[in-house]
């Protein structure tokens, strides 16, 4: 329940604010002079302070800057007369968090409250997540609270006790090779080598040399033998970014390598033994390219023995503010400038921000706002453009014109779409949520894009 201490030399006025705030769900009490209600201040905790400006002795001014010098955390609404602009410039100089000009409804003056309420909150959580980040040691961007990152997880400490192939999936930017240096690093391999390939880094004619090696003279300027990432990898872990990218061509040998654990390097008679974990990643949705005839169903069912799917960012909650606080801390001390955090505001904007390129972009975001800012903490003015300015857009089907309604066919088209928008375009997991099959999500998807 939202604490309000109300502050007020008209008795009346004071008693009546409190009693319309108490039929609202609120606790509230009054004081009559500035004085009174810091000392109340010193044993009680209060949410908001609504304080009048205009009272013998202490005024509401003097009274807020007094609140905001000793508890910053704690929001003031400052009452002012009407139309004096002057006063509420006054307040908010002085550290008011907002005003509210007499004379006023009761419901506006709740509506500040409830925005004060908002960023007191808010304000708590920011330090609690400040410290949260000094404390923590280890999963760096799989840093997190929410429910969705605890199961991640208690899923990656199982999965590294095992020795078996894993596929990582998840939308761009959501820590794929993250969640694989994690694996690797608490598992029984972690002594040994972690070697990284993006599948969609080279052309098919590179990659068969890059994974399994050459002789000398295997083709053009293979002027000396070179030993794969397989057997670099010996002992260690194979992370393969982006393999839905691999070419059908070079899936069987890669599924050779898998099953027998030997590799054949380019031009060679003899195999080679390669003790290797390999680790998957892809942003693809490969059940989808198997039914499309991309990708080897034999090699992706060997490749998943173990699936992890990373949660994109929109669906971590508060976790947002956690990593977003993480970043500042990294970024402030790369340029040795006294950032030690942002302000409600910001958290107010990241918040409400859906991140289609999860953490990368959230990482790239606080980078920039930490290279800009002029302050101890971000400003709204620091956040880039699309993340200040930013409305979420609902798929609504409203109106009582039949003008303006649609046919069934329509509603269905728009609510599929923003299923799979939602699904980062995985139409494997966008099927399981419309509870298709995805052939048939498939074929709609085809006909709409041929049109009426």
């Amino acid at each position: 329940m939202t604490r309000v201490l109300v502050v007020d030399d008209d008795h009346a006025m004071g008693k009546m604010m409190v009693d319309r705030l108490l039929r609202r769900g609120f606790e509230a009490v009054a004081r009559q002079a500035g004085e009174e209600a810091l000392a109340l201040l010193l044993s009680e905790e209060f949410d908001v302070v609504v304080t009048d400006v205009r009272m013998p002795g202490m005024t509401g001014l003097d009274l807020c800057t007094r609140i905001v010098n000793h508890r910053p955390d704690l929001p003031v609404v400052v009452i002012t007369a009407f139309g004096s602009l002057d006063t509420a410039i006054a307040a908010i100089r002085a550290g008011a968090h907002d005003f509210v000009h007499k004379p006023f409804e009761i419901e506006e003056l709740i509506l500040r409250i409830e925005g004060a309420a908002r960023y007191r909150a808010l304000h708590a959580e920011l330090v609690r997540l400040r410290q949260t980040v000094a404390d923590s040691e280890g999963w760096s961007e799989l840093l997190g609270d929410s429910p969705p990152i605890w199961r991640l997880r208690e899923l990656l400490a199982k999965v590294a006790a095992s020795d078996a192939s894993v596929l990582v999936s998840g939308e761009t930017g959501t820590g794929k090779e993250v969640a694989a240096r994690a694996i690797h690093a608490h598992s029984a391999r972690r002594q040994a080598p972690f070697v990284v390939l993006d599948c969609s880094a080279l052309p098919a004619t590179l990659l068969e040399s890059e994974l399994f090696g050459h002789v000398r003279g295997a083709f053009t300027d293979a002027r000396a033998e070179r030993k794969g990432l397989f057997v670099q990898a010996a002992g260690g872990t194979l992370f393969l970014d982006e393999v839905g990218e691999l070419p059908l061509d070079l899936q069987p040998k890669l599924l050779r390598a898998l099953q027998e654990r030997r590799v054949r390097p380019v031009g060679s008679d003899s195999e080679v033994a390669a003790d290797v974990r390999v680790i998957a990643a892809t942003n693809r949705d490969l059940e989808a390219a198997v039914d499309e005839g991309r990708f080897r169903p034999d090699l992706f069912y060997r490749l998943e023995v173990l699936h992890v799917a990373l949660p994109p960012l929109r669906s971590r909650g508060r976790d947002v503010l956690l990593l977003a606080q993480h970043f500042v801390k990294r970024f402030a001390a790369r340029s040795d400038k006294h950032v030690v955090g942002f302000s409600a505001p910001v958290a107010e904007r990241l918040l409400a921000y859906t991140w289609p390129g999860n953490v990368r972009e959230l990482m790239n975001c606080i980078e920039r706002s930490v290279a800009l800012t002029s302050y101890e903490q971000l400003v709204v003015d620091d956040l880039p453009e699309r993340v200040r300015d930013f409305h979420e857009e609902h798929v609504l089907v409203t109106g009582s014109d039949p003008e303006e309604l649609v046919p069934l066919e329509e509603v269905e088209r728009r609510y599929v779409l923003r299923v799979l928008d939602a699904s980062g375009g995985n139409k494997t997991i966008a099927a399981r949520v419309l509870g298709l099959d995805r052939k048939t999500l498939h074929r709609k998807l085809e006909r709409w894009a041929q049109g009426p």
